[in-house]
């Protein structure tokens, strides 16, 4: 069963730092591109970052560049998002997923709408 386990999730105050990680099981992640997405109370979902499986490139949304990192460990099969300077916007349901890519390059689009039950981040005083 292809599955993939978001943790890492906390309460933490603005200026803080969380590291998410998203682990697969059943499948490697060395051959997908996966991506981070969250969900705020009564927002749509939106892509925070991405990783590209064939090189290694990323991408990030603008409200995030600088702050957040996305790495791949292949070796534990596991994307880790690393987030720094973290702001009150950025608290919501972070969740894991294989995404897209276009002229091979990853893509903040979930290419499978299958999604775990994600990991909570709150960003609070």
């Amino acid at each position: 069963q292809l599955q993939l386990v978001e943790s890492g999730g906390a309460l933490v105050q603005p200026g803080g730092s969380l590291r998410l990680s998203c682990a697969a099981s059943g499948f490697s992640l060395a051959n997908y591109n996966i991506g981070w997405f969250r969900q705020a109370p009564g927002k749509p979902r939106e892509g925070v970052s991405c990783v590209t499986s064939s090189d290694g490139s990323t991408n990030y949304r603008d409200s995030v560049k600088g702050r957040f990192t996305i790495s791949k460990d292949n070796a534990k099969n596991t994307v880790h998002l690393q987030m720094d300077s973290l702001k009150p916007e950025d608290a919501g349901v972070y969740r894991c997923n294989i995404v897209i890519s276009v002229r091979s390059r990853c893509v903040m689009v979930a290419e499978y709408d299958n999604w775990g039950p994600g990991t909570q981040v709150t960003v609070s005083s």
